[in-house]
């Protein structure tokens, strides 16, 4: 299992729009294939610093899903709403 971490800093006057982008599409992304569950989280000093925290039976399955057309979607929505380029990790525990 790989957990992928995306930093995401969003223009403030759009953050509204950005939850919302999340929330309307989080089921489809649980969806996809070998998807196990996807959250986002918002910074508590910074509120346009958020991180989505997807979990993926594999990296292949995550890598098949960004070339999906609900991936493009979602991402087409999201990045006009970016301050700065996004960060992401693939990680896997350890421990």
């Amino acid at each position: 299992m790989i957990t992928r971490i995306v930093k995401l800093t969003i223009n403030p006057a759009q953050k509204e729009d950005f939850i919302a982008v999340f929330k309307t599409n989080k089921h489809h992304i649980l969806a996809q294939k070998g998807n196990l569950d996807v959250e986002l989280l918002q910074d508590k000093k910074y509120p346009n610093l958020f991180f989505t925290y997807s979990h993926w039976e594999s990296e292949s399955d995550l890598n098949l899903y960004r070339k999906t057309e609900v991936f493009n979607k979602i991402w087409k929505e999201t990045k006009s709403k970016f301050c700065s380029q996004p960060e992401a990790w693939s990680t896997y525990k350890i421990g």
